[in-house]
């Protein structure tokens, strides 16, 4: 038997004033010394709108099916770890590209979560103005919730153009976000395996 929980408000639910984003990328055009009128521009603010509102308005769906979970190892040493979960999102501070991958691990409690729930909850949170450690902690915090467990882990690996593309321009530079909960924090072997399956992404 599955049970969908109360999704979350979808991020499309957010208020996305597409007219006046256009108008202020044709101000933002002028203020680079260009002419939005030119024909190379013209239907720039429009697809810049547009490119943003996909960006930061995106419905993930449901978020919330479980399923009940028959199994003498419930509380034991099953795990269920999804790994190579892409996400893109931005990063707030200079609303650079973030190109992130989680790798996402639980132990049911009575209850499975339905495998697309993962990466839909991890596009939940990187639809928006972000930081990568932001995600991972929505990610855990909601994956908690619906799987009503301790016992979650989430790595991110993450590639920034704001470190690539500027300042430092560290080309091969990548973030690493760790947060472990319950067994994943307290059991070395539940760790392992989660770490194992984020570093078959890495590697």
């Amino acid at each position: 038997m599955s049970v969908d929980l109360v999704p979350q408000p979808a991020a499309a639910s957010r208020s996305f004033d597409h007219a006046r984003v256009q108008r202020l990328i044709g101000e933002l055009l002028e203020a680079f010394g260009e002419d939005p009128g030119r024909p190379g521009l013209r239907e720039t603010p429009r697809r810049v709108a547009d490119a943003w509102r996909e960006r930061l308005c995106y419905d993930p769906g449901r978020t919330g099916t479980v399923f009940d979970h028959e199994t003498v190892t419930v509380g034991g040493s099953e795990l269920v770890i999804v790994n190579s979960i892409v996400l893109s999102s931005t990063c707030e501070h200079h609303l650079h590209s973030m190109r992130l991958v989680a790798t996402v691990g639980y132990r049911p409690a009575g209850c499975v979560v339905g495998l697309s729930k993962i990466p839909r909850i991890a596009e939940l949170h990187a639809h928006r103005l972000q930081l990568q450690e932001r995600i991972a902690r929505g990610i855990a915090d909601d994956l908690m919730d619906v799987a009503q467990t301790k016992d979650v882990g989430v790595i991110i690996h993450g590639e920034h153009r704001c470190m690539t593309q500027r300042g430092v321009r560290a080309d091969q530079a990548r973030t690493t976000s760790v947060l472990l909960h319950g067994c994943f924090e307290e059991d070395p072997q539940s760790q392992a395996w989660l770490r194992e399956a984020a570093q078959q992404v890495a590697s």
